[in-house]
């Protein structure tokens, strides 16, 4: 007996021809990618836009929130780290949250971006979220694990990946 390899992608329904499944299946990181993308670049955004936020010291400054979270920080020679410099560590936060978030959204360089916002929430999750008890009230766990698929998977629709994937594609062909 031969074993041949199996070429289709998408898994056999038994109740019918299954296309709107084969269709919610290749369009299931969509919703994800525009959530992730448009919060990112809100976070990004909010952190700009807000005076108070971009000091060293004062109500509602960088400075003063990372004073406050370093001695319950899983990592706190981190934010001795950041500390040293609170709003150019606040200037790389939130511009950091806007290229994530931009690159998500449009599906540019999207895994890398998408590795991006996981090490953002990697980083809050461990300075910011750590000291949440329990653990699950802190969101930036679950922000972690959502940028996890994307990550890996890309953004194979409605992507500037997809579009330029499919340009690559068709130059090959032409010189087949």
């Amino acid at each position: 007996m031969t074993h041949g390899m199996r070429t289709d992608t998408h898994s056999p329904h038994f109740d019918g021809d299954g296309k709107w499944r084969d269709t919610a299946t290749r369009y299931a990181l969509v919703p994800l990618r525009l959530f992730l993308g448009v919060t990112f670049i809100y976070a990004g955004l909010d952190k700009l836009t807000d005076s108070a936020f971009m000091k060293d010291s004062g109500a509602g400054s960088i400075g003063d929130m990372m004073r406050a979270v370093r001695d319950s920080s899983a990592i706190p020679a981190m934010v001795d780290m950041a500390l040293e410099s609170p709003v150019a560590f606040g200037y790389a936060i939130a511009l950091g949250e806007l290229a994530v978030g931009i690159g998500v959204l449009l599906g540019l360089f999207t895994r890398l971006a998408a590795l991006g916002g996981a090490l953002i929430s990697l980083s809050l999750w461990l300075t910011v979220s750590w000291a949440s008890d329990p653990y699950y009230y802190g969101n930036d766990l679950p922000y972690l694990m959502a940028w996890t698929p994307l990550v890996l998977a890309g953004a194979p629709l409605l992507s500037v990946d997809a579009a330029l994937r499919a340009r690559r594609q068709r130059r090959r062909e032409q010189y087949r």
